[in-house]
């Protein structure tokens, strides 16, 4: 009865069925890897490559520095997970240095990223799994963000802001370019609010309205993240603004956000309800009327 059935034009769809099911069982392996791979995330080529990973480190949190109108990025990859097979356990816990532990990390590029500068760090105790070009001084671009918000999470734990304070909009936040969500003065955001447009969106014209809130001023708020930088140790950087549009002077590298990175993860993991927003509404889901 089925013998029937298999002319010659359903023989060739079944064929095609069958050699679609190959290709997604194939494509399924490749990105359903081995928890004995480790995921690098080349930022200027937009590829994901998966290569062998001799610590069985699995879960890799990836921050991509790329500076805009040029062709070189910084790839900061900060593994959160400790399970490593380095015995780390001696290590001194340092939340601002970074450590190579009990080895050398050699800088060469083995991985052949397409990015002028990357590290790959174990979070918990800082030690260096991978580096190539680590203290190039770049354009950090948005990434400049995470300093800010550092000091945003440092501001709320200290008290000297809630998460239900209504932060005003001044000229100059509104004013912003680039990342934004087109603040006026005639509105206020809360806090909470207000991060999750700079975690979700890159608001520039928030990180701005809340620089000013925390600070007094933008410039203000600057000298404090540069006071910051230099706490946590972090030589290749100079912030001249709070929002990350190319400046001159305005550099930091891939060490150095691994750094504050590093800190922003470890003691305020909290930032993860705003940085794993997959999607969400502000302004009661309103559509904002230009």
């Amino acid at each position: 009865m089925i013998y029937k059935y298999m002319n010659k034009t359903n023989m060739r769809r079944f064929f095609c069925i069958l050699l679609l099911l190959c290709i997604f069982i194939s494509y399924s392996s490749f990105v359903f890897a081995s928890d004995d791979s480790l995921y690098v995330w080349s930022s200027s080529s937009n590829t994901l490559n998966v290569v062998n990973n001799t610590t069985n480190s699995t879960n890799t949190t990836n921050v991509t520095n790329s500076t805009k109108n040029t062709n070189t990025s910084n790839s900061v990859n900060i593994n959160t997970n400790s399970n490593t097979s380095t015995d780390v356990s001696n290590i001194e816990e340092d939340h601002s240095l970074l450590t190579n532990a009990t080895s050398e990390v050699t800088d060469n590029n083995s991985l052949n990223l397409e990015s002028a500068s990357a590290i790959l760090i174990e979070q918990s105790s800082g030690q260096i799994l991978y580096a190539h070009n680590i203290h190039e001084q770049l354009r950090p671009a948005s990434v400049t963000k995470v300093m800010s918000i550092l000091l945003i999470m440092e501001a709320l734990d200290a008290s000297k802001i809630s998460l239900t304070d209504a932060v005003p909009c001044s000229e100059n936040a509104a004013a912003m370019g680039g990342s934004q969500i087109w603040l006026d003065t005639t509105e206020t955001l809360t806090v909470d609010e207000m991060l999750k447009a700079i975690c979700v969106n890159s608001a520039n014209d928030c990180v701005v309205a809340m620089a000013e809130y925390i600070a007094g001023s933008e410039e203000a708020f600057v000298q404090m993240m540069n006071d910051k930088a230099h706490e946590l140790g972090m030589s290749d950087t100079t912030f001249k603004n709070c929002h990350g549009l190319d400046e001159d002077g305005h550099v930091t590298s891939s060490y150095d956000i691994a750094i504050m990175s590093r800190e922003l993860l470890t003691k305020y993991p909290e930032i993860t309800n705003y940085t794993t927003i997959w999607m969400d509404t502000l302004r009661d889901g309103e559509t904002r009327t230009f």
